[in-house]
């Protein structure tokens, strides 16, 4: 089972692909380490940018996808284009996804108890994919 891990980032959605088989994990091929949406986007670029999503899933076989939630408020609020982001990805009609935001908390609570099995360092991910990498992760973990 093939999951999608996304940080949603100003006008981007970093992913990061992981499969569990058995007990095993790896991480699909996957050329795609982002999308982004363009700063003056219009309706037709958010439309392009949840056909773009859609596809890479269903090139992927991906039926689940986890997504960094952002605080509405406060020092670490998300920004408004990340929110589109957000129910872009929600709203995919096309393809069966099982789309989950992950607090903040639960993350940090699965990492305690079920800690990444190897360094991320070690995954040959790019740096900026970190985050979408345990988001990925830990929602394996807590399905």
């Amino acid at each position: 089972m093939t999951i999608c891990g996304v940080e949603l980032s100003g006008s981007d959605a970093v992913v990061c692909l992981l499969s569990l088989d058995r007990g095993q994990f790896s991480l699909p091929e996957c050329k795609v380490r982002k999308l982004s949406l363009p700063k003056n986007h219009t309706r037709e670029d958010l439309k392009q940018f949840q056909k773009a999503f859609s596809e890479l899933m269903t090139e992927h076989g991906v039926t689940s996808v986890a997504i960094k939630e952002r605080m509405p408020k406060g020092k670490f609020a998300g920004g408004a284009i990340s929110f589109k982001l957000e129910a872009a990805i929600q709203l995919i009609a096309d393809v069966e996804l099982d789309v989950r935001l992950l607090t903040p908390a639960l993350i940090k609570s699965t990492l305690a108890s079920k800690p990444l099995p190897i360094p991320f360092s070690e995954t040959g991910l790019k740096v900026f994919q970190e985050t979408a990498f345990t988001a990925a992760y830990v929602g394996q973990m807590t399905k």
